[in-house]
Parts: structure tokens; C-alpha cells; sequence
């Protein structure tokens, strides 16, 4: 008789969390950036505050739809979100208001594929939403370009 295993763990769900001093530009730039979708949590906000469990204060007005203020995220458009809420159920971007600027190296960054042989057409695309070229590098490894988001973390596109 053969039996069957254990089920193993099941696998945790993430996000990745970025500090910003401003999340809603943050946002709007890697969604243009990796063609993701801002969350639209303006149902939630909504009900929130409606209960009295958000001030107003914590709240702004972002593409016309009621926002928290200090957070927002942006999601894969092909992945799953929760209607109620808006909160994506799958690959996301965090982004976190924080009053201090961002100091020295990213220790974790983000790297963008870009279609093969369109390295420079993204570079470029990338540039004229916000982002600047650090340096190019060439190595055995490879090829890629480092460049910073419009708040300073770094990127690079393969």
C-alpha cells in the first residue's frame, strides 16, 4: 500500500514594501513603469471612514477615488484582488509614507526584464516617466543598466 505524503506548508503570500515620502508617486510611477494597476481601495476607505475608524485626516483624494494617505499599492492587472477591499491577492508593490529620506544603498531592488533587444527602448521609456541612469554595466555575467526611481531607489533593466 502506498501512502500518501504530508501535505507540505502552504506557501505564504508577500508583497514587497517600499518606503516613500510620497507613496502616491511612487505608485503611479512603478505602475507606469511595469504596467501594473494602482489599488483602487476606495471602497474600503470609504467604509472606514463611514464607521468612524478613519479619520478624515487619513485620507487624501488620488485620480478622483478616496485614498489612505500615507499607503497605496499597485498590482499585477492579471492577478486576483479582493472586490470588498481592493487589495491585490497577488504580485504587489507597497508603497509607505516615512518621514526620513531614503539613506545610502538599496539592499533589495527590483530588476525590470525588458523584451529582448529593447533594453534601451525601456531605458528611455523609463527615463521620460521619472527615472534617471545611474551607469551601465558590462560584465561576464551580463548586461544591464542601474537606474533610479524618481525618489532615488535603485533598479536596474536586464
Amino acid at each position: 500500500m502506498t501512502q500518501t505524503p504530508a501535505p507540505g506548508p502552504v506557501p505564504l503570500h508577500w508583497k514587497l514594501v517600499v518606503d516613500a515620502a510620497d507613496p502616491h508617486a511612487q505608485a503611479d510611477f512603478w505602475a507606469a513603469a511595469l504596467h501594473y494597476e494602482v489599488e483602487d481601495n476606495s471602497a474600503l476607505v470609504e467604509r472606514l471612514l463611514g464607521l468612524g475608524a478613519l479619520p478624515g485626516a487619513a485620507t487624501v483624494e488620488h485620480h478622483g477615488r478616496a485614498a489612505f494617505r500615507d499607503l497605496i499599492a499597485v498590482r499585477h492587472p492579471d492577478d486576483p484582488y479582493d472586490q470588498d477591499s481592493g487589495t491585490g491577492l497577488g504580485r504587489r508593490l507597497l508603497f509607505q509614507r516615512v518621514p526620513e529620506p531614503k539613506a545610502g544603498k538599496n539592499r533589495l531592488h527590483i530588476d525590470v526584464h525588458a523584451p529582448a533587444g529593447g533594453r534601451d527602448d525601456e531605458v528611455g521609456r523609463l527615463e521620460r516617466l521619472g527615472a534617471r541612469v545611474l551607469r551601465r554595466v558590462r560584465e561576464n555575467g551580463g548586461e544591464w543598466v542601474v537606474l533610479t526611481d524618481p525618489e532615488g531607489n535603485e533598479f536596474c533593466v536586464q
